[in-house]
């Protein structure tokens, strides 16, 4: 098998993101092909999106949350993502077990004993109404009947782990600050979710799950197809795909599974400077993320600090503060890097501030 040293894997990896070259993509088209965008945070899908789409405005995906179009919903890792009413659908029952098994992983004690499905019937029943709720007053109005449980792990259970449900706006538009408030996915998109697809070599589920991720994040090991998705690696599907993949090495020995026909650029192919939110999936997506952040600044990207790529890996980190972009370097730049940098960060300020920012900072590493 050929081998794909880091600099291989990271030029492949820039592309697929759409991190080479800003797409003209639509809004919809790009959270289509990243297979979602992790959003915890509300406002960080905007700055995703700009780094990655040619003319891309913050109304575009406010619209697309209004219209029904994109949702925010626990899903891969059990963490909040934004991703298409379509995908959510097609994905949510996939996700079941392993969102179940995640919270109570975290609440086992409190949890022990609780009919989940009861729990799940009785959640349903007070969503029905389609009236507006946020976890606390979900988990309020049931605790009387699982009160040794307490209305933390219990709102979780139910909001993360067994109903399928969506976070409202305004959360989640552009400069809006709210609280998260929930319905039920059917109710808010107007079509149940669709039934569980066998995990075997019959799961076109799972089998899509893996064409899609290789499409946006690929070549990858399985082991960076279970990182991102939080399932056990979707063997069966791969199983299944093998014949219609291509396999590589990376120079750990380990296996890399591909699409034929996927872009990999030559190595030295120029990566202009960009500017990724916090928990960008572009790092969190891969169990191995060397390719990308190297290890001595790991612990950056599960600690929600926001990154600059210089020549496409971790090299500084960045914050606004009073209209200016501030970065602090974790490594030395060179005159042309630091001009990039910088340059690329007055866009970022203009894009934050309609025009009006300060120009952005270069600061001292810490």
């Amino acid at each position: 098998m050929t081998v794909l040293d880091s600099r291989a894997l990271n030029r492949a990896t820039l592309a697929r993101q759409l991190l080479l070259g800003r797409a003209d993509l639509t809004a919809l088209d790009a959270v289509t092909h990243l297979c979602g965008l992790q959003a915890q945070e509300p406002q960080e899908p905007f700055v995703g999106l700009w780094s990655r789409l040619s003319g891309f405005r913050p109304a575009a995906l406010s619209d697309l949350v209004t219209g029904r179009r994109v949702v925010r919903t626990h899903l891969m890792r059990r963490t909040v993502h934004l991703v298409t009413a379509e995908d959510i659908l097609a994905w949510r029952s996939r996700h079941d077990a392993m969102l179940r098994q995640r919270v109570l992983g975290t609440y086992r004690r409190e949890l022990d004993g609780i009919d989940l499905d009861e729990l799940a019937a009785a959640g349903r029943a007070v969503l029905a109404d389609d009236e507006p709720r946020t976890m606390t007053e979900l988990a309020r109005t049931l605790a009387e009947r699982w009160p040794s449980a307490g209305p933390r792990p219990l709102g979780e259970l139910l909001i993360a782990g067994l109903l399928p449900v969506t976070q409202l706006p305004p959360r989640g538009l552009w400069r809006t600050k709210a609280g998260a408030r929930y319905r039920l996915l059917s109710s808010w998109l107007g079509r149940e979710i669709d039934p569980p697809s066998p995990d075997d070599g019959t799961d076109p589920v799972g089998q899509a799950l893996v064409l899609r991720y290789l499409a946006a994040f690929g070549p990858a090991a399985t082991a960076d197809l279970r990182a991102w998705s939080g399932l056990a690696g979707l063997p069966s599907a791969v199983a299944a795909l093998r014949d219609h993949l291509i396999g590589f090495r990376d120079e750990r020995g380990r296996e890399l599974l591909d699409l034929p026909d996927a872009p990999r650029p030559d190595p030295e192919t120029p990566a202009p400077v960009r500017f990724l939110p916090a928990f960008d999936n572009a790092i969190l997506g891969y169990h191995d993320r060397g390719r990308i952040i190297d290890d001595e600044h790991r612990g950056l990207s599960v600690a929600g600090a926001r990154v600059v790529l210089v020549d496409g890996r971790v090299s500084a980190t960045w914050n606004v503060d009073a209209g200016a972009v501030i970065v602090t370097p974790l490594r030395r730049f060179s005159r042309a890097e630091e001009t990039a940098v910088t340059e690329e960060g007055q866009a970022l300020s203009s894009f934050l501030t309609d025009g009006e920012g300060d120009q952005a900072l270069i600061v001292a590493a810490s």
